[in-house]
């Protein structure tokens, strides 16, 4: 199933935004004042932090999505797959590599996301 970009929750749109504009300051601002961002269990708390994480792993790297492989709520959640690819180390990676990004939404923002490289279950 591809999902699109129109389809998201505002919050998860303007991430999904800012990410291909290589914008941290916009991949921050959904974000409540002490939201969370857990990367491949590496944990940034609060808009600077998550500045700082997105300047550095996104930006600096030039990440991007290329296509939403899935999308769906769950019991409040909000669970995206995208494929994305730029410019970093790549040595023992997938390709594509398909990221999951679990976004809790609260009040039209961000509370939590967790970002994680899945292998296909049983």
């Amino acid at each position: 199933m591809t999902a699109s970009l129109d389809t998201m929750p505002s919050p998860v749109r303007d991430y999904f935004t800012a990410m291909n504009a290589l914008d941290s300051a916009g991949m921050a601002a959904p974000f409540v004042s002490d939201g969370l961002v857990n990367d491949i269990q590496r944990e940034f708390w609060g808009p600077e932090a998550i500045k700082r994480w997105a300047d550095r792993e996104s930006i600096g790297d030039k990440v991007v999505w290329k296509t939403f492989t899935d999308a769906k709520t769950h019991h409040g959640d909000y669970i995206v797959s995208a494929e994305v690819d730029g410019e970093y180390d790549k040595t023992g990676l997938p390709d594509p590599l398909v990221l999951t990004f679990y976004f809790s939404l609260q009040d039209d923002k961000i509370t939590r996301l967790i970002i994680l490289g899945n292998k296909p279950g049983y």
